[in-house]
């Protein structure tokens, strides 16, 4: 099966997720795991790969933190909304774009990077634990990976929550191919087993959007947006709202000796 391309929906893409209170909240809680997670890896400037980048907000974040990335995506026109969002931040000379599938990516790398980020991809792939050990094989030892994936248990839930029995007792099957809605939602012991079976030592996990999805009231994802981050920031890395959250952030590491 191909890999999903957005080029034909990058304008929506952009518009639903990053101009939302969506990627607001997302952003910000996966920042809090990141900035963590950057404090336990040499100072740097490290070398960032950013596996399907999208229209690359995490990407150039890093870069303007001095570290060199490199981030691949399938879709030409994301590559050219991330070099247009690289160069409006300043950060174009820390930055490598390549066009390519991230299941491609070893053909352009020189060496294993420090760090990957592999973020809202995973839902997107039809053979995952291949696609985890290519991103096993382009890390160093002693490297992290930063991986959020869509959780199936957050679409549940919310679907529940909307009365939408008949398509839950369906399997929740997608109902369109040029939609928003991943391909393979995944269930979060799969994706811990799979990791695990890589070889990865599972670090963290934290629920994203444990509560912002789930509102009865959506105004208030807005109106009360300082207070909602609170709440996600305290709830979010406890059970069980990590497993209820919309996508989950799990930090893993490559241990510095393979045995």
């Amino acid at each position: 099966m191909r890999d999903r391309n957005f080029d034909d929906i990058a304008e929506k893409f952009s518009r639903n997720i990053y101009g939302t209170t969506k990627g607001q909240l997302r952003q910000a809680i996966l920042w809090q795991d990141l900035d963590a997670l950057l404090a336990t890896l040499p100072a740097g400037p490290l070398r960032v790969l950013d596996a399907g980048g999208g229209e690359g907000q995490t990407a150039c974040r890093m870069a303007e933190r001095g570290h060199h990335v490199t981030l691949c995506d399938l879709s030409g026109e994301m590559i050219l909304r991330a070099q247009q969002f690289a160069a409006d931040k300043g950060v174009s000379g820390n930055m490598h774009f390549i066009q390519c599938a991230a299941q491609d990516i070893g053909q352009h790398l020189e060496c294993p990077v420090d760090l990957i980020l592999f973020h809202a991809v995973l839902e997107w792939v039809a053979d995952p634990e291949a696609m985890l050990n290519i991103l096993w094989q382009n890390l160093k030892p002693g490297g992290a990976l930063s991986l959020m994936f869509y959780n199936a248990n957050g679409l549940l839930l919310h679907n529940m929550v909307a009365g939408n029995f008949p398509y839950v007792e369906q399997g929740m099957p997608k109902r369109k191919k040029r939609t928003l809605s991943p391909d393979y939602p995944r269930q979060p012991h799969d994706v811990y087993r799979w990791l695990e079976h890589t070889g990865f030592q599972i670090a963290g996990k934290t629920g994203v959007r444990v509560f912002h999805d789930y509102l009865r009231e959506k105004n208030k994802q807005r109106e009360c947006y300082d207070e909602l981050l609170e709440l996600e920031t305290r709830y979010c890395r406890q059970q069980p709202w990590i497993e209820l959250g919309r996508y989950i952030h799990v930090t893993a590491l490559k241990p510095q000796s393979q045995g």
